[in-house]
């Protein structure tokens, strides 16, 4: 089985979105470059610069499952059926949409936490990397002892205020490892190993 991480654009002030989960200034990094890298879905095509472009692309060849939170999944619209990554997704929530669930979605819906939703999703990912991409999931996975990784996207520009990433995290202090940064315009890609 794969790894299990997570992956977010961050201010340098910790915020994954701004006030009315707002991501422009963070996702600026996204068309600041000259080497287009088109998404597995199809839908999306980013101006990367090459030094991003090598970091989308892996991300994009070695993630097979996601798992998300039931808020992003009303936030994104559920991706309008189809994830950037187009790989399945896994949703933790209290209550099923039922419009989504039916032959060929994308979505496994899961009710009964998180440890749940990891080994769902590590099943449909198999040897490649489960990658949670809510705030509240990964704290979660944090808390439960799930995450093997962390990558962020480290954007510098002070937000001031939103949505933070580490807002209500209980199981502290994480020890972490930084295991790589790759500096690039408008954007420092950093990873870190969660010490366990």
């Amino acid at each position: 089985m794969g790894k299990v991480g997570s992956g977010f654009s961050m201010s340098l002030d910790g915020f994954i979105a701004g006030p009315n989960d707002d991501v422009e200034r963070l996702f600026k990094w996204y068309s600041m470059g000259d080497t287009a890298v088109k998404m597995p879905s199809g839908d999306q095509e980013f101006q990367l610069s090459p030094e991003s472009a090598e970091v989308v692309e892996d991300a994009a060849n070695t993630v097979g499952a996601l798992v998300y939170g039931r808020r992003t999944f009303d936030v994104a619209h559920a991706w309008g059926g189809r994830h950037p990554l187009d790989v399945p997704m896994v949703i933790l929530t209290h209550r099923v949409p039922q419009e989504w669930v039916k032959p060929g979605s994308p979505f496994t819906f899961v009710t009964d936490g998180i440890e749940s939703a990891i080994e769902k999703a590590k099943k449909i990912a198999g040897k490649k990397t489960v990658a949670v991409g809510s705030g509240t999931t990964t704290q979660q996975c944090l808390e439960a002892g799930l995450l093997d990784e962390i990558h962020i996207d480290l954007v510098p520009v002070l937000l001031g205020d939103g949505i933070r990433l580490f807002d209500h995290l209980r199981a502290v202090p994480v020890e972490l490892e930084c295991t790589s940064v790759i500096e690039a315009p408008g954007v420092t890609h950093l990873t870190f190993r969660v010490v366990k």
